[in-house]
């Protein structure tokens, strides 16, 4: 059987090498063009020393990198990085402002380049096309030209640059390639124009092909830019939750700093109409705050002494003061972006292929373009060198590896903020497209068909003479168990001012109770499998009460000591508002809802009738929920597990879709892939559609960027020049790149628009 702390560790993904933890981190990453900038910088920083494994998110400008500690750093990613023309922002703490202005800084950048660039080009395509008779005129367009390329356009050549120091090559290359051969072809013709007219040949040009390339290239990059920082707007919209100053009082007196500053153990006033800066407990006050970016649910909860309150979430009215316990990255607010923004830069399988094509994808380009100039020059007459150049230039242009780089990425990267909107918290990519695959839905009854908000109905003791002392020792016993089940008794028993007293040799059975002693006498308590396995003695009182609570559908818990049954107590959790409709839904669908429970055979009966199931298993322990998920597996379904407690854990990891309710405990939601934050169920369906439209919208936006590519470059390199003697130019091959680009984030971000719905 898994322990839990195996399945925690799994679900981090932590390995232990040589005696250290691999460990995770997410860096910006700065200066990517296209989906080969994101394969040359995954190749470098996979080939240094401790690094175990690297994602690289195009779409997000971000990189995943697990590595030991103990062999490598941050520092030597930055480094190695900045050395191929790209760079990484290490610093963790104000990673999310840093990429954010660095972001802006760019935008800022090429907004002023493609402006600069189109300023200077409209009087060199004027030129080209209509005055190229007018005195000193390709003198003129050298001149404009020369800082459209080499100031407006520099970064594309000195990218290039650093890329062919390093063996690697990337939509940078192609641009610098092409644009800077048409240059100085023309440059060649302008000073000896004379080579080609003692040939009888005219002396060509393509200064306004070379700048208009860089200036609809820059201007594609602008919209890619302005489109790609809309897939972000989910986590930059979670960022925004969260709070910059806070007031804290120190030696007596209120003080206000930045949330940065704050140590757990600091008293925090939150005043009216104020986010809740971290995670805490409130100590003084009372007031109603609105929860619903944590829990889902719209509704003010009243919170008062001795209540949780998380950070991200709006005070209403009151003011109160609260002790900090959990602070940025740990707060319940700081794991929700923390996912989001790992499963925003995780792969989806179909990525894989993507990747192989994108890495080869430029050098095959450029040798398209060497054999095409070969052919021209080969087969064709006088213009052979002109229209070889034009032919080759024109390939290298057309040939645009961004979209079907930003083709899977970009959609994910919707998807997982929309389905973060719709709170749905997605891990990472591969669930999210396998979602749509599932037949089989595993559901828990206890907090997730149940509002997992059980009370006590009946509480029946053998004698009622000594019961006061016996519900002490019952106290004491549930007090140290997590089980929901155990905290409705104690809430019971609170309620009747009854006082705990120390017990000795506490002991947890999964899935069956809790064993301990006092005063050198053994207790029990649990379910009738820990009766029946500890020979405990049935009392004929409780046999006739025992039978009705369970015919009622209550959860029925025995109390004993040694071999005595003393008492017997009932529990009752209601049913989800919106259960029975939600797995009505799941059936409609053709998906088949299996229910699993460790309660009694008559609880979980009337359960699931009341909600329409009609397979279901009680009485299950947790290694039972995980056998029946591999049973499942094997007769070839694609089974989902939906569960909110720790003894649902060993069954989620199991799942082929692992969906923990976010109410539950925090190792289901470790363990699980997806987490549905509130405890409306109608989000496992809404899930399936949402992964359903995204690999839709991902292929979709592969066959744009393959098609764009299998035609385009045929086009360019002057297949149809035979049959009617076109010949595609590089101003409009440049143009037509841009849009490919621009087409494929578009269609990403219809996703946002898309309903969830039934």
């Amino acid at each position: 059987m898994k322990d839990v702390t195996t399945l925690k560790n799994t679900a981090f993904r932590k390995q232990q090498i040589t005696g250290h933890s691999i460990i995770t981190e997410t860096f910006p990453v700065t200066g990517m063009t296209c989906a080969s900038c994101a394969v040359s910088v995954e190749s470098t920083l996979q080939s240094l020393p401790g690094v175990q494994e690297v994602g690289v998110n195009f779409a997000d400008q971000s990189v995943n990198i697990s590595y030991d500690p103990s062999r490598t750093d941050p520092t030597i990613f930055k480094k190695n990085i900045q050395a191929i023309g790209y760079d990484l922002i290490i610093d963790l703490v104000n990673k999310d402002f840093l990429q954010e202005e660095q972001h802006r800084k760019n935008y800022i950048s090429i907004r002023q380049r493609t402006i600069g660039a189109s300023l200077l080009s409209v009087p060199i395509v004027l030129i080209g096309m209509f005055f190229m008779h007018l005195p000193h005129a390709n003198w003129i367009m050298m001149i404009l030209s020369t800082p459209v390329l080499f100031y407006f356009g520099q970064r594309f050549f000195t990218n290039a640059w650093k890329q062919a120091r390093h063996g690697k090559a990337n939509m940078d290359t192609l641009v610098a390639v092409s644009t800077g051969s048409a240059w100085l072809f023309s440059v060649f013709d302008t000073i000896y124009p004379g080579y080609w007219i003692q040939q009888g040949l005219e002396a060509y040009v393509y200064y306004e092909a070379a700048a208009v390339v860089i200036t609809f290239i820059s201007f594609g990059k602008l919209m890619e830019e302005r489109a790609k920082s809309k897939t972000s707007f989910a986590i930059r919209k979670l960022i925004g939750l969260q709070v910059r100053t806070v007031h804290v009082l120190h030696d007596g007196e209120m003080l206000d700093m930045p949330v940065e500053e704050l140590k757990v153990g600091d008293i925090v006033l939150v005043k009216p109409g104020e986010k809740i800066p971290v995670d805490g407990t409130m100590i003084d006050g009372e007031s109603y705050i609105e929860e619903s970016t944590i829990t889902g649910e719209p509704l003010p909860v009243l919170k008062s002494e001795g209540s949780p309150v998380f950070a991200g979430t709006l005070n209403q009215k009151g003011s109160f003061q609260f002790v900090a316990e959990k602070l940025g990255a740990d707060t319940v607010l700081g794991q929700i972006i923390k996912m989001v923004q790992a499963a925003q830069g995780s792969k989806a399988p179909v990525q894989r292929l993507v990747d192989k094509v994108s890495g080869i994808f430029v050098p095959v380009v450029i040798g398209i373009s060497l054999v095409t100039f070969i052919i021209w020059m080969t087969v064709d007459g006088p213009n052979a060198f002109s229209h070889g150049l034009l032919a080759a230039v024109t390939v290298l242009v057309i040939a645009c590896p961004c979209a079907l780089g930003l083709a899977t990425p970009t959609a994910i990267m919707v998807a997982i903020g929309k389905g973060a909107e719709s709170n749905i918290l997605i891990k990472d990519a591969e669930s999210l497209e396998l979602a749509r695959k599932v037949n089989v839905v595993v559901l828990d009854k206890t907090g997730t068909i149940t509002e997992g908000k059980p009370r006590v109905t009946d509480m029946i003791f053998v004698d009622n003479k000594s019961n006061d002392r016996y519900k002490q020792v019952l106290l004491s016993l549930e007090t140290k168990s997590e089980h929901p089940l155990a905290e409705a008794i104690v809430n019971d028993l609170m309620k009747q001012a009854v006082e705990p007293l120390t017990i000795e040799k506490f002991e947890s059975i999964t899935g069956k109770g809790l064993v301990a002693f006092y005063e050198n006498e053994r207790y029990l308590i649990g379910n009738a499998n820990l009766i029946a396995e500890n020979k405990i003695i049935e009392n004929p009182i409780l046999v006739s009460p025992v039978k009705l609570l369970q015919k009622q559908g209550k959860t029925v818990i025995y109390f004993a000591k040694s071999e005595d049954l003393l008492a017997v107590i009932a529990v009752t959790d209601p049913i989800k508002k919106g259960s029975k409709s939600a797995i009505q839904f799941l059936q409609r669908q053709g998906i088949e809802v299996y229910m699993l429970t460790g309660d009694h055979e008559s609880s979980a009966q009337i359960v699931a009738g009341e909600v329409g199931i009609s397979h279901y298993k009680a009485g299950v322990l947790p290694a039972e929920k995980e056998s029946f998920i591999i049973d499942l597996k094997r007769a070839g379904n694609v089974v989902a597990m939906v569960g909110d407690g720790i003894n649902d854990s060993q069954a989620l990891a199991q799942a082929d879709i692992s969906i923990a309710m976010g109410k539950g405990s925090d190792i289901a939601m470790d363990v699980a892939q997806m987490t549905i934050i509130g405890s409306d169920l109608n989000n496992i369906s809404r899930a399936s559609t949402l992964s359903k439209k995204t690999m839709q919208t991902i292929r979709q936006n592969l066959f744009w960027a393959f098609i764009y590519n299998i035609i385009g470059i045929p086009i360019a390199a002057g297949i149809l020049y035979p049959f009617n003697g076109f010949l595609l130019s590089p101003m409009l091959a440049g143009a037509a790149m841009a849009l490919s680009s621009v087409s494929v984030v578009s269609n990403s971000l219809r996703l946002k628009l898309s309903s969830l719905g039934e």
